[in-house]
């Protein structure tokens, strides 16, 4: 198992921010799951998450896919918004060094992911300005 996707994993369901942002590369690429254009670099990554923590009632991941020597990994996971119910993935690139430099998240089911948007754009808009695509 790879020691970056754990320690990723684990911070993920601590909602340890810090942690995570330690883990990212700073030219890290954000691909979220209901905005076409990706966001780029850690402050960006580290806004949209703090929202996100915010608005998930739950996360917690059921799987861990990580390839025997691959630069690739997935976290399958499961959440809750309020009464919905979503389920998901993370997919993380890991560069030379180990850090994550792509990560990118897919969720479902539709109704899901749209209240994803309308709950992290309304919690990004009361703290923090939403970072640019």
């Amino acid at each position: 198992m790879n020691q970056t996707t754990h320690r990723l994993r684990t911070a993920l369901a601590t909602r340890d921010l810090d942690a995570i942002v330690q883990l990212l590369a700073d030219n890290v690429v954000f691909r979220s799951p209901v905005v076409y254009n990706p966001y780029h670099g850690r402050d960006a990554l580290s806004a949209i998450l703090a929202a996100v923590f915010r608005v998930f009632d739950e996360w917690h991941c059921v799987r861990q896919i990580s390839p025997h020597d691959s630069s690739d990994h997935a976290l399958v996971f499961h959440a809750r918004i309020g009464d919905r119910q979503i389920e998901g993935c993370d997919f993380l690139h890991l560069d030379h060094n180990g850090q994550v430099d792509e990560f990118y998240v897919m969720v479902r089911p539709l109704s899901g992911a749209l209240a994803l948007a309308d709950a992290t754009t309304r919690q990004l808009a009361r703290t923090e300005s939403l970072p640019q695509t």
